[in-house]
């Protein structure tokens, strides 16, 4: 028997319970959480069609090809494995394209092969950095983030390279 299939529904008959018991008028309590969520969703696309645009021009105009051709030799000394360069560089900016470069890894590799490993720490020890800023940028007061991005960044890439040296002890 799985408990997970009875999780939701008897959090929302808690949730009517609740209500019930403190005289809370459900239906416009949904109601006006949905009217905040639009205006949030409309405060916050530009910025992630920002981030999408600025992704898929990464890849477009061939930037990502040269970046991983000229890192390549720089991860060889760190003993990255040069399959995984393109993985480094494709997930501050996008979480799916980067599912689909693990997925060919995985179908290349195997998912217990070295690189398989290395490219499944570097896929959850790091962020999409560019996303997550979009969304808090949207939301902050202070746009000042060029210091916030680069620290993500640095720290995306020092988790990339301890990932993979993990992965090489163990």
């Amino acid at each position: 028997m799985n408990i997970s299939v009875y999780l939701l529904p008897a959090f929302i008959l808690i949730a009517f319970c609740v209500a019930f018991f403190k005289k809370i008028n459900l239906y416009e309590s949904f109601v006006s959480g949905v009217n905040e969520a639009i205006g949030l969703l409309f405060s916050i696309f530009p910025y992630i069609c920002a981030v999408l645009i600025m992704s898929e021009l990464f890849e477009a105009s061939g930037l990502s090809f040269y970046l991983t051709k000229l890192l390549t030799p720089l991860f060889n000394f760190l003993q990255i494995p040069p399959k995984l360069t393109k993985l480094i560089l494709i997930k501050p900016l996008s979480g799916s394209g980067s599912i689909a470069l693990l997925s060919d890894i995985y179908a290349e590799h195997g998912a217990d092969s070295y690189i398989g490993k290395c490219a499944s720490c570097i896929f959850g020890c790091s962020e999409t950095v560019f996303y997550i800023s979009a969304i808090y940028l949207s939301q902050c007061k202070n746009k000042n983030a060029r210091l916030a991005i680069a620290i993500s960044l640095i720290a995306c890439f020092l988790s990339c390279i301890f990932a993979c040296f993990i992965c090489k002890l163990f």
